[in-house]
Order: structure tokens, then C-alpha cells, then sequence
């Protein structure tokens, strides 16, 4: 069953507990994480809460539990729940205070829940997606897991409106990454990818996936590239905790390579769901 978490206590994800002057609520004034379970092991856990307490320092945002303190909060809340194959999702934001945008000095407020995952449906793997390219609107820091989500929210419904599983951004002319996902471009068997700076967000499942490419023997280049460098591409794939390796078949009106899912999009796929397996 699902459960979720609020301030200490655990409860049922339809019980209204937010007040009206959270910080979260009123400004987006928090971070967040998800985390993937498979078969009762959260994956990467480690790596999301290392990157949660990041974004956490990068804001100023003082949090009320450790890292070490947050696992063991999922492990007990994946207990309660009963779930083998869940999606935990979790936040913390600034606290409880009257809506003023200086910040206050009261205790950060921290919420959960865990709920039974949803996969992709397979035909999107099989057959591959297809994305639009838009501006990129958001703001300067996205290597920090803001709440302010709302220009990718907009970039995500428009993609959606126009038929797209995906709405890849562009700033200053080049591609930056996905609404909620990163960008990769293949190329004469060498994997291209904008590099982790402050303009994308450090993808856990980006790393790994750059972990198995070097263990495989595939070419990476980190560098910023070109829609039109991406619309040449031999293959092109997304990635995200939800998405893992989603393949990309089209772009706008551009037919990315064959129209097929590509061959090593399909490795790194394959080697990716073995590395998860073998964790549980």
C-alpha cells in the first residue's frame, strides 16, 4: 500500500497536513528527490540523498535529517508500505512561518511518500519516442533539485500537446537537457552529452549510465552541442530515474537515424536494468 511521511509521522498519503504558510507551498522554497525501489532495494539511494543534502546547502536550506537518518527512514517506510516495486519521493523545504520571502528562522519541514512504481509502457522502449525542441526558460542553477519546477512543467505540456513523450531545451543555441531528463547524442559510436555544470541537473542515472559506457568501451565526449548536431545524430536517448535509457527516434519533424532505437542505446539500456538487477 502506499504511505507517506510528514515531520515525524507517518501517515496516509490522502491525509491533508500541509499548513497554509509552508515554505514549499507559498514560494517553492525546498528540494526534492526520487528515488527508484526494485524488488524491495532502493537503487542508488546513497547517491539521490548525497545529491538531496547538495541542493539542500545550495539553497541554505538546513535539513532535519542526516543522510544516514534518511535511509533508514525509507527502508522503515518500505516496510510499512509492503512494496516490492515503489517510486519514494522526497522533500524538504525552508519550514512552517508567515509567508515573507526574507528566510525564517524556524525548523525545515520534511515530507515523503512511497507509492507502487509505474513503468513506462514498454512500447517506448521498443519503438522510441519522439521530442520537441523548445527554449530553455528555467533559471540558472538547475544543477540544484529546486521545486521551482514550473518552466519545465510548461515545456513538458507542450511537447505532450504536439504528440511528444518530450521537450528537449535549448539555451543560447545549444542543448542544455530534457524538461525532466537528460540529453544524449550518438555519433560514430562516441556518446555526446552537455556537461554537468550548472545548466543541467547532475543526473544520478546520467553517471551511471557514463559509468557503463567506459566499462563497455564506448567513446565519451562531455561537451555542449548543436540542435542541429542532435537532429544528426545516429541515436539519441533520454535519461532519468523514471525513464532509465529511453530511446528518441524523432526530433520535431527530423527522423533521428534509422527510426529505429539504436544499438547502443539498446547496450546501454540492457546494461543498465543488469545493474539494478544485481543489486536485488
Amino acid at each position: 500500500m502506499a504511505i507517506a511521511f510528514f515531520n515525524g509521522k507517518w501517515i496516509s498519503p490522502e491525509e491533508l497536513v500541509i499548513p497554509i504558510d509552508e515554505r514549499g507551498h507559498n514560494f517553492g522554497d525546498g528540494v526534492y528527490e526520487v528515488i527508484r525501489v526494485y524488488n524491495g532495494v532502493p537503487f542508488t539511494m546513497r547517491e539521490h540523498l548525497e545529491r538531496l543534502e547538495k541542493s539542500a546547502e545550495a539553497i541554505r536550506l538546513t535539513m532535519n535529517y542526516t543522510v544516514e537518518q534518511f535511509e533508514e527512514l525509507i527502508r522503515e517506510g518500505l516496510q510499512k508500505s509492503g512494496l516490492k516495486e515503489a517510486s519514494v519521493y522526497l522533500q524538504v523545504t525552508r519550514g512552517i512561518a508567515t509567508r515573507i520571502h526574507s528566510f525564517p528562522d524556524v525548523p525545515s519541514s520534511t515530507s515523503m511518500t512511497i507509492r507502487e512504481a509505474k513503468p513506462l509502457p514498454q512500447e517506448y522502449r521498443d519503438n522510441g519516442t519522439k521530442a520537441l525542441l523548445l527554449e530553455d526558460e528555467r533559471w540558472k542553477n538547475c544543477y540544484i533539485k529546486s521545486l521551482n519546477l514550473l518552466p519545465n512543467v510548461l515545456a513538458k505540456r507542450t511537447a505532450a500537446d504536439q504528440g511528444c513523450f518530450e521537450a528537449i531545451l535549448v539555451r543560447d543555441g545549444l542543448v542544455t537537457e530534457g524538461s525532466s531528463c537528460n540529453v544524449f547524442a550518438i555519433k560514430d559510436g562516441t556518446i555526446y552529452t552537455a556537461p554537468a555544470t550548472h545548466k543541467i541537473l547532475h543526473g544520478i542515472t546520467r553517471a551511471k549510465l557514463l559509468e557503463l559506457a567506459a566499462k563497455m568501451d564506448i567513446p565519451v565526449v562531455e561537451e555542449e552541442f548543436t540542435p542541429d548536431f542532435l537532429k544528426s545524430a545516429d541515436e539519441v536517448f533520454l535519461s532519468s530515474t523514471s525513464m532509465e535509457a529511453m530511446p528518441v527516434v524523432q526530433i520535431d519533424d527530423t527522423q533521428i537515424g534509422n527510426g529505429k532505437p539504436g544499438t547502443i542505446t539498446n547496450r546501454l539500456a540492457e546494461a543498465y536494468r543488469a545493474l539494478y538487477l544485481a543489486t536485488v
